[in-house]
C-alpha cells in the first residue's frame, strides 16, 4: 500500500528567498521506503547549486549551502531522524533521542539514493530513503520537510512547511506539520 502527499514550503519571514517562485515536496511512501521529490522553480542562475560530487558520500555541514532536508519522528516521544540531501549527491543522516541531542547508541543509517536534475528554471531532487533508515513510530509519523537555499551572494533562505519561531529552527517539532499514519 502506498501513500502520497504534496506540500508547499514557505520561506522564513526573516530570510525571504527572492529568486524562488515555488518550492514543494512530494512524499510517496510504500512498504520499501519513501521517495521525497523536492521541486524548486525560480531564477536558478541567482542560486548557488552544488556541483555533482564525483563520489557522493555522507557529509556533515550540508545545511551551510543549498540542501534539502527531512525530519521524521513519532507524534509521541522525543526521538527523531534528520536527513540532509545536497544537489551534489552528498547526504547526511542523524538519529536524535531528544531535540538536538544525538543518539550515540544508534546504528549507522543506510545511505539514501539521490538524483538531481535542473535547467534554467527548475531543480528537481529525488531522495529515496529505505524503510531501514526510518524510525519506527507510533500511531502517527510527523514530517518536517525543509530546505536551505543559498543565493549567488552567499545569503541563505530557510524554507519549511511552517516556521513556529522568530528564527529558523528546523528541529522545532511545531514546524513538523505533515502527518502520515505509522507504517511499522
Amino acid at each position: 500500500m502506498s501513500a502520497a502527499l504534496s506540500l508547499p514550503l514557505i520561506a522564513h519571514p526573516a530570510t525571504p528567498g527572492g529568486a524562488i517562485d515555488d518550492l514543494r515536496v512530494q512524499v510517496v511512501r510504500d512498504g520499501a521506503g519513501w521517495l521525497l521529490r523536492y521541486t524548486l522553480t525560480g531564477k536558478l542562475a541567482r542560486l548557488r547549486i552544488p556541483a555533482t560530487a564525483a563520489r557522493p558520500a555522507a557529509t556533515d555541514g550540508l545545511w551551510r549551502h543549498s540542501c534539502f532536508e527531512c525530519f521524521v519522528g513519532g507524534a509521541h516521544g522525543t526521538a527523531y531522524r534528520e536527513f540532509n540531501f545536497s544537489p551534489s549527491g552528498d547526504w547526511a543522516a542523524y538519529a536524535f533521542r531528544a531535540e538536538r541531542v544525538r543518539d550515540s547508541a544508534a546504528a549507522t543509517l543506510p545511505a539514501p539514493r539521490i538524483a538531481c536534475t535542473h535547467d534554467d528554471r527548475t531543480l528537481t531532487l529525488d531522495a529515496w530513503l529505505p524503510t531501514a533508515a526510518l524510525p519506527a513510530t507510533d500511531i502517527t509519523t510527523l514530517l518536517g520537510l525543509t530546505a536551505v537555499i543559498e543565493t549567488s551572494d552567499g545569503s541563505l533562505s530557510y524554507w519549511a512547511l511552517h516556521h513556529p519561531a522568530p528564527q529558523p529552527d528546523f528541529h522545532h517539532r511545531a514546524g513538523w506539520t505533515a502527518r502520515l499514519p505509522a507504517f511499522r
